[in-house]
């Protein structure tokens, strides 16, 4: 399978540094909205629009990925939920496992189901080892996956979960806050992880200022993601300031 996705991630590491995700909710734009903020994410110096949620409600999933498709002059990456989430619109898709939990769906069990679809669609797959932590309220991640979070105190959990995800040959690791979080993932788990792996780590929820985002980045993360901070305020200044925080080489 070509790896063209993949290429360009590892490309805009080395010349940026780090790059900057924005992930869209299928339920939160519809497609006028959508399309203008598509084109509002192509001025911004954002780097990839993941696309998917931990629950949809009322919304056309591959409507909203053929739509931001045809507007996005960056990778259109799935991030799914679910085995619904797949479209042969999307230009990769984040291949999960949730290994954090012990939930066998989300470690295994749904990736089987949507291996065949995804082959026939000739998808492009990013293996990524998802884990999910405590970071104040619950999430709609924590609540659908039915699995309990990795204690934010404690980075030699995160380390060893992390190792355990290169040593099974995944790509990249994602360690993820989740959708509203009171707070991100402390920059201290972020470095200590980044210390043990050779992988690039991807890391969002909670993130509302380019601080935090850069506070990471120098902590070790290579791709900062946010989602929910522009389903409230459309404000592309503030998103050009986080691809500038996140952004570093070339300064």
């Amino acid at each position: 399978m070509n790896k063209k996705v993949t290429k360009y991630l590892h490309h805009v590491i080395d010349e940026k540094g780090a790059g900057y995700f924005i992930l869209i909710d299928p339920d939160t734009r519809k497609e006028k909205d959508l399309r203008s903020f598509v084109k509002q994410v192509n001025s911004a110096g954002v780097d990839g629009i993941l696309v998917g949620g931990s629950l949809l409600l009322g919304s056309d999933f591959s409507r909203t990925v053929k739509i931001v498709k045809e507007e996005s002059n960056t990778p259109v990456i799935i991030f799914p939920g679910s085995t619904q989430q797949v479209s042969p619109d999307a230009d990769a898709i984040l291949f999960i496992s949730l290994i954090s939990g012990r939930n066998p769906n989300y470690l295994i069990g749904d990736q089987v189901l949507a291996a065949p679809t995804i082959k026939k669609i000739n998808l492009e797959t990013i293996p990524t080892g998802y884990m999910l932590f405590q970071c104040g309220r619950t999430t709609t991640a924590e609540y659908m996956s039915n699995t309990k979070p990795l204690p934010p105190h404690k980075p030699e959990i995160a380390v060893a979960h992390a190792l355990a995800a290169q040593y099974m040959g995944m790509e990249y690791v994602y360690l993820e806050a989740g959708s509203g979080a009171d707070h991100p993932i402390p920059a201290d788990i972020i470095q200590k992880v980044s210390s043990h792996i050779s992988i690039p780590i991807i890391t969002g929820g909670g993130i509302r200022k380019p601080a935090q985002a850069a506070e990471r980045v120098n902590s070790g993360a290579k791709f900062i993601v946010t989602g929910n901070l522009f389903n409230a305020q459309n404000d592309p200044d503030l998103m050009n300031k986080f691809a500038e925080a996140i952004h570093y080489k070339g300064k």
